[in-house]
């Protein structure tokens, strides 16, 4: 929880406290053309999980994520998030397309950071922040400035709040995407190769909100190479390679013990 005014904000949630599973994918197919990019991937994670994927690039991990928010659509199987299909409902029997207005919908519990950051550059840091929560959930300018201040400062940018994109480094970019994230009070964060465009000094400074978030409960999908990180805050390793999951397990078993040789070759280069 955070305070701000009269407000009570609680970052780490959503709308759907009540269900344990948060994510359940469950034999995802998808193709580009004649490329199968993802082969049957299950996975399910539980409210307040930590889970790290990593893989060789190609393994799907992207994709996969891609599909999680319907920003790609998958060919078979389900995903659900806080137990609603994800892009599909059900209709005589069969799955068909959901209406763009209930995807939107849906996408309001998921938070997406991106490889690259995506800020619209003419809007300031906090503009950046309050954009989705006034456009999308309609809230109050005013309450949205107020919690956007707070994430901006909780995020450690509160000299930047009135910064411009193109006044800001990688990292501080980065942060206020975040910011930008957490401002929708999602249930789920999506964590797409989130340090891969910055400078080494600066990956550090975004790892560590990302820590405090997994510290705080927020249920997260991380796809990094960043194994250090991994082993302090995952609470489950997930390894994919040509489009499927070929180990899961704990990150003491994932980095000491690891059970199928494309995970002990993977690790060997990395490590």
């Amino acid at each position: 929880m955070v305070e701000v005014g009269a407000h009570l904000i609680d970052v780490v949630g959503g709308s759907e406290e009540t269900a344990e599973v948060v994510v359940s994918a469950i034999g995802v197919h998808k193709s580009f053309g004649q490329l199968a990019v993802l082969k049957g991937v299950s996975l399910e994670v539980k409210r307040r999980e930590v889970v790290f994927i990593c893989g060789p690039s190609g393994s799907g991990k992207t994709t996969f994520l891609r599909c999680i928010n319907h920003l790609e659509k998958v060919d078979s199987g389900t995903i659900r998030v806080n137990g609603h299909l994800i892009g599909y409902r059900e209709e005589d029997g069969r799955l068909v397309e959901d209406r763009e207005a209930a995807i939107a919908r849906q996408r309001r519990e998921i938070g997406f950071v991106f490889q690259r950051f995506n800020l619209f550059p003419h809007k300031t840091a906090l503009e950046n922040v309050i954009e989705a929560p006034i456009q999308v959930r309609g809230q109050r300018p005013s309450e949205a400035r107020d919690i956007g201040r707070t994430l901006l400062i909780r995020v450690g940018l509160e000299h930047k709040i009135d910064a411009f994109p193109m006044q800001l480094s990688g990292g501080q970019q980065q942060r206020v995407a975040i910011a930008r994230a957490l401002a929708m009070r999602p249930s789920l964060m999506l964590f797409d190769e989130p340090t891969s465009a910055l400078d080494p000094e600066m990956i550090g400074e975004v790892l560590a909100v990302m820590k405090e978030l997994a510290l705080e409960g927020m249920t997260m999908i991380v796809v990094s190479h960043e194994m250090g990180f991994a082993r302090e805050a995952a609470d489950r390793m997930v390894m994919m390679d040509d489009g499927q999951i070929v180990e899961e397990g704990t990150p003491d078993h994932f980095f000491t013990e690891p059970t199928h040789e494309r995970t002990k070759a993977f690790l060997s280069k990395i490590l």
